[in-house]
């Protein structure tokens, strides 16, 4: 079994049969799929920030020092293992109601591959401005709601009506935590928690 992104960018349409009849462990397709998927972005981000700075609308470029840059970048690293675990737990939490597997593996597996375009996008990172991260990331958002809504009675073993259902499910949840964690971003920022940008 090869690593899950590189399969999503080659296989196509074959991708989720061979998913299906996948074997592997919880713990492998944690170790093998989701770290590498976490480690990326922080990495391409810490890379641009460091090269280029932050460029926020026609604002100045903000340049933050190589300690402040490695703290946000760990804490992206785990927000990312987090969300992608903790994703894969509420499928699994859900998989009784949609009648789904409940295999925590192919849970994990589906999170992997339906990641995986964002974590192509984050290439953008690379040059941290607001302008360019948002034309990167609408298409690789439709490529992920589409591996979801594809791959998910597949990789579940459920119908495709129940699939879907799971799916937008899924994305509910995701964006009210999108909208929730950015609330809270923004309260600990006024409160003073997080770098200090020098404005």
């Amino acid at each position: 079994m090869t690593f899950v992104p590189i399969d999503v960018l080659v296989q196509g349409g074959q991708l989720f049969a061979r998913l299906e009849q996948a074997t592997a462990s919880a713990s492998v397709v944690v170790f093998k799929d989701i770290l590498p998927l976490a480690l990326i972005p922080p990495i391409f981000l810490y890379l641009g920030s460091l090269q280029f700075g932050w460029q926020i609308g026609a604002e100045d470029v903000i340049r933050l020092n190589q300690a402040t840059l490695l703290m946000i970048s760990v804490c992206y690293f785990l927000a990312l293992l987090l969300g992608f675990i903790g994703l894969a737990i509420l499928l699994r939490w859900m998989a009784p109601t949609y009648a789904a597997t409940l295999e925590m593996s192919r849970h994990l597996t589906l999170v992997a591959t339906v990641a995986t375009p964002m974590v192509v996008g984050s290439i953008a990172h690379l040059y941290p401005h607001v302008f360019v991260n948002m034309l990167a990331i609408i298409p690789v958002l439709i490529w992920s709601m589409f591996l979801l809504y594809r791959g998910l009675p597949i990789v579940l073993r459920t119908t495709p009506q129940q699939g879907m259902l799971m799916a937008s499910s899924l994305i509910g949840i995701v964006l009210v935590a999108a909208v929730t964690l950015l609330g809270i971003t923004v309260v600990l920022w006024t409160h003073g928690f997080g770098p200090s940008l020098g404005l």
